[in-house]
């Protein structure tokens, strides 16, 4: 049975999400025993070395010091940002919320490019992410009693995952991503060892911990895997729709693991967020820039960290 370039991509990227959401969840259960800090230490080692042993198999490492390019350590910086952000936030809300909040980043990215970068940017668009905020605003609903303030950490993660994207354009295309990604790694890594004691100290790991942090670790590699396969299967305007299967994958293991239901609020507010994403898209491709803002927005938006 053959698939469609089209059909591969869209399911490469359904794994990748899936990889993506189940290493939140696993990290979600490792954080009842231990501070996220010692969390991006632990997993940060082993994804390190993951990422290098595939830097050096895919010849990557000819250059190491290409990662002292200044639009390289903005992503990195971003990343890490974003990585704490994300994984303080995930402590102490429902996952599904969080990756709610998460989905704006495609608008985000958008309005940064017309900002900083330059790119046209039209009223509809425009519209659009002022209803993607507005969902954002629905579920996190500020001023109200269901108000989690660990909310503005994920907010906080969309704003340095928005750097962390808008400065990727600017790199090099002769820097292998592969090193970047072993530079990022390292980065969160280092960051986790330094937020280990502000955040409550080390506490011993027993093996269902350990086990549940390599478990996390092998589904970052593998959301890492497919979202490459998904870059190069297909056309791109129809497969980064599916970026947004991340959602169900956490309302479903919000659900299963941690009792989490989703109430109204969080699904209207989804809704809206995923619905002007799904609009920013389409309008891309009808523009048709020579540079269209999808590709600042791409599937790979997936915080490398969490």
């Amino acid at each position: 049975m053959s698939f469609s370039p089209n059909a591969r991509g869209a399911l490469f990227m359904s794994i990748a999400m899936a990889g993506f959401t189940v290493n939140d969840g696993l990290t979600k259960i490792v954080a009842e025993a231990m501070n996220m800090g010692q969390v991006m230490l632990v997993r940060g080692v082993m994804a390190t070395l993951l990422m290098l042993f595939f830097a050096w198999r895919w010849k990557a490492l000819r250059n190491p010091r290409a990662i002292l390019h200044p639009m390289v350590g903005l992503r990195v910086a971003g990343e890490t940002g974003a990585t704490v952000c994300f994984l303080s936030a995930l402590a102490h809300m429902p996952i599904a919320n969080l990756t709610s909040v998460m989905q704006v980043l495609p608008l985000t990215v958008t309005m940064g490019a017309a900002f900083f970068l330059g790119e046209p940017v039209g009223w509809r668009r425009w519209s659009a992410i002022l209803v993607g905020f507005l969902g954002i605003v629905i579920i996190i609903r500020p001023g109200f009693e269901a108000f989690n303030a660990y909310s503005l950490y994920g907010i906080a993660a969309v704003a340095c995952a928005t750097m962390r994207d808008l400065t990727t354009r600017r790199i090099p295309k002769d820097i292998p991503s592969p090193l970047i990604s072993t530079a990022t790694a390292a980065a969160v890594t280092v960051a986790g060892a330094v937020l280990i004691v502000p955040y409550g100290g080390w506490s011993p790991i027993n093996g269902t911990d350990f086990t549940i942090l390599v478990g996390a670790t092998l589904c970052i590699v593998c959301g890492y895997h497919f979202i490459v396969l998904s870059l190069r299967s297909g056309d791109l305007s129809f497969i980064a729709p599916f970026r947004y299967t991340a959602l169900l994958w956490a309302i479903a293991i919000g659900i299963a693991l941690f009792g989490d239901w989703p109430d109204w609020a969080m699904i209207e507010g989804a809704s809206l967020v995923i619905s002007s994403g799904l609009y920013t898209l389409y309008r891309e491709q009808i523009v048709d820039k020579v540079v269209p803002a999808a590709k600042s927005t791409s599937p790979s938006m997936a915080t490398e960290g969490t």
